[in-house]
C-alpha cells in the first residue's frame, strides 16, 4: 500500500505544521496575512503553488489532450495577467490591507465593497469545490494502485471528496495563512520535481518524437490548432479575468514584508508558471499518444496525467507525482478558502456588526466560517459536470470585479457609481450566461451570440459599465484615488 501511505503521511505531515503554526496564531495580522512577513522566495512560490491547482492538473492537461499544444491558451492569459500584476504589486502592498474588497471600498464606495465580498464567495467556494473533486480522483487512483500491488480496494468517489474536503477544511482553519505559505513552498518544490521526474517517461512511453508526430493531427503541434477566435478567448480571458483581480494574490501581497519584496517576487512567479503550466500540456499531448480513447463527452480525458502515473511511470516516480498532485490541491484549496472567509469576517462582521471585535473573536469567527464555506463548497460539486467547466465559470465569475480592480489603480476617473454598475453587470450577464441561456431565459438570442462563453460579454458589459456610467456621473475627489495613483514616495500618478 505505498501509495495511500505515501499519501496519508504527507497529509498528517500537513496537518502537523498546521497544529504547530496554529500556536503562533494571536492575532487578526497573523491568520490572515501571515503577520505581514513573508520575504521574496517564500512569497514567489506560495504564489505559484496556489495558481497551479486542480484547474491546471485536470482542466488544463484535459484542455491539451483536446486541442494539442493550443491548450496553452487557457494558461496565456494567466501569464499576460500576472506579467500585469508586477506593476500592480508594489502599490497594493503599499495599502497594507487584507482584502480586496477592502480596496474597493477604500477607492469607490462601501456597497462595492459588499458586491466584492459576494462574488468572491460564490466563485471561491467553486475553486476550492473542484479541489475535493481533484483530491478525489488522486485518492481512487491510489487505491486502484494499490490494488494492483495487494488487491486491496476501498475509497469510492464520495468517500474520496469527503477525506479532500477534511483536510482542506482543518488545515485551513488551524492557522489560516500562516499554515498556508510555508508548506506551499514545499509544495511548489514538489510538484515541479515530479513533472520534470516524470517528463522522460511519458515521452518514452509516447514511442519518441517520430512516432508522437505521426500519431497526432498536425493542428495538435500548432499555437492556433482547430480554435476559433472565439474558442481561443473563450480558454484565454477567463484566467486572464481572474488573475487580475485574484485576491489570493493580492493576500499575499499585502502578506509580504514591503512593497519592493512584493515586486521582486511577480517575474519569479511568472517564470515558474509558464514552465509549469507549458509542461502539463506538453506531457498531456504525450499521454494522447498513448491513450487515444479516453472520453471527452465525460470529462475523463481530464485525468490523461493520472492515468499515464497510474499505467506508465516507476513506483517511486509515482509516488512522488501523488504527493505533488495532493500538495497542490491542498494548497489551492486552503489558499481558495481562506479569502473568502476572510471578507465574511474582515469585510462584514468586522467593519458592519462589530466593530470593536476582540483578536480571539476574529482568529475563532473566522475559522467557523472556513468550516461552512467549506461545506458550502462541498455541495457545489453536483452542479458541473468537469473540471474545465467549474474553473470557467469561477473564473468569469470572479473577473466581474477585474475592470474596477484595475480602474483602482490606472484609471483616476473611475467612481463608485461607475465601479458598482460594473461589477453587478458582470456577475449578472456571467449567471444569466451559465446557467440562463442554455434554458431559453432570453428569446430570439441569436445562437452566434449564444454559444459565446459567458467571459466575453460579462467582461464586456463589465467595462463599458464602468466607463459609461463613470462619465456620466461625478468625478471621485482626490482622496479616492491619490493612495493607489501614487503610494510609493517619489512615484509620479
Amino acid at each position: 500500500m505505498i501509495y495511500l501511505v505515501t499519501i496519508v503521511v504527507y497529509l498528517l505531515g500537513l496537518l502537523g505544521v498546521g497544529v504547530w503554526k496554529s500556536r503562533g496564531v494571536e492575532t487578526q495580522d497573523d491568520i490572515m496575512v501571515a503577520g505581514r512577513r513573508l520575504g521574496t522566495g517564500v512569497l514567489a512560490l506560495t504564489m505559484l503553488a496556489t495558481w497551479i491547482g486542480t484547474g491546471s492538473l485536470l482542466g488544463g492537461a484535459g484542455a491539451g489532450y483536446n486541442y494539442g499544444l493550443a491548450a496553452v491558451w487557457f494558461s496565456i492569459g494567466a501569464w499576460l495577467g500576472i506579467f500585469i500584476l508586477w506593476f500592480i504589486a508594489p502599490r497594493a502592498r503599499a495599502f497594507a490591507s487584507y482584502t480586496v474588497p477592502d480596496l474597493l471600498e477604500a477607492r469607490y464606495h462601501p456597497v462595492a465593497q459588499t458586491l466584492a465580498t459576494l462574488v468572491t464567495i460564490i466563485a471561491y467556494t467553486t475553486i476550492v469545490a473542484y479541489q475535493f473533486r481533484g483530491g478525489s480522483l488522486i485518492l481512487n487512483l491510489t487505491v486502484d494502485l494499490d490494488a494492483v500491488l495487494t488487491g486491496w480496494t476501498g475509497i469510492d468517489w464520495p468517500w474520496g471528496m469527503i477525506v479532500t474536503a477534511l483536510v482542506v477544511i482543518t488545515y485551513t482553519g488551524l492557522a489560516g495563512m500562516m499554515s498556508v505559505v510555508y508548506t506551499d513552498v514545499v509544495n511548489g518544490v514538489l510538484l515541479i520535481s515530479g513533472l520534470v521526474l516524470a517528463t522522460p517517461f511519458f515521452l518514452s512511453d509516447a514511442g519518441g518524437f517520430t512516432q508522437i508526430h505521426q500519431s497526432l493531427p498536425e493542428s495538435h503541434f500548432t499555437l492556433f490548432g482547430t480554435l476559433t477566435p472565439a474558442e481561443i478567448l473563450g480558454l484565454g480571458l477567463p484566467p486572464l479575468a481572474l488573475i487580475l483581480a485574484e485576491a489570493n494574490m493580492y493576500q499575499r501581497f499585502f502578506s509580504a514584508q514591503d512593497a519592493a519584496t512584493a515586486r521582486r517576487a511577480v517575474p519569479i512567479w511568472i517564470g515558474l508558471t509558464i514552465f509549469v503550466e507549458t509542461l502539463i500540456v506538453v506531457l498531456a499531448v504525450l499521454g494522447r499518444v498513448v491513450y487515444p480513447d479516453l472520453s471527452i463527452a465525460t470529462g475523463e480525458h481530464e485525468q490523461i496525467l493520472l492515468v499515464v502515473l497510474r499505467n506508465a511511470l516507476p513506483v517511486g516516480i509515482a509516488a512522488l507525482m501523488l504527493s505533488a498532485a495532493v500538495a497542490i490541491v491542498v494548497s489551492t484549496g486552503t489558499s481558495f478558502l481562506l479569502v473568502p472567509a476572510t471578507n465574511i469576517v474582515h469585510d462584514i462582521y468586522q467593519k458592519r456588526i462589530n466593530p470593536n471585535a476582540s483578536q480571539a473573536t476574529i482568529v475563532r469567527l473566522t475559522r467557523i466560517v472556513i468550516v461552512s464555506l467549506g461545506v458550502v463548497a462541498f455541495i457545489q460539486i453536483q452542479f458541473f459536470t468537469s473540471v474545465l467547466s467549474m474553473a470557467l465559470y469561477a473564473y468569469t465569475m470572479y473577473g466581474a470585479l477585474t475592470p474596477a480592480v484595475l480602474a483602482t489603480f490606472f484609471w483616476k476617473r473611475a467612481n463608485g457609481p461607475g465601479a458598482i454598475a460594473s461589477i453587478t453587470g458582470g456577475m449578472v450577464t456571467t449567471f444569466v450566461w451559465q446557467f440562463g441561456v442554455p434554458r431559453g431565459w432570453i428569446p430570439g438570442l441569436p445562437d452566434g451570440i449564444a454559444s459565446l462563453d459567458a467571459v466575453i460579454p460579462a467582461l464586456l458589459i463589465a467595462v463599458v459599465l464602468l466607463i459609461v456610467v463613470s462619465l456620466a456621473t461625478a468625478p471621485p475627489p482626490e482622496s479616492r484615488w491619490r493612495p493607489f495613483q501614487n503610494p510609493e514616495p517619489g512615484e509620479n500618478s
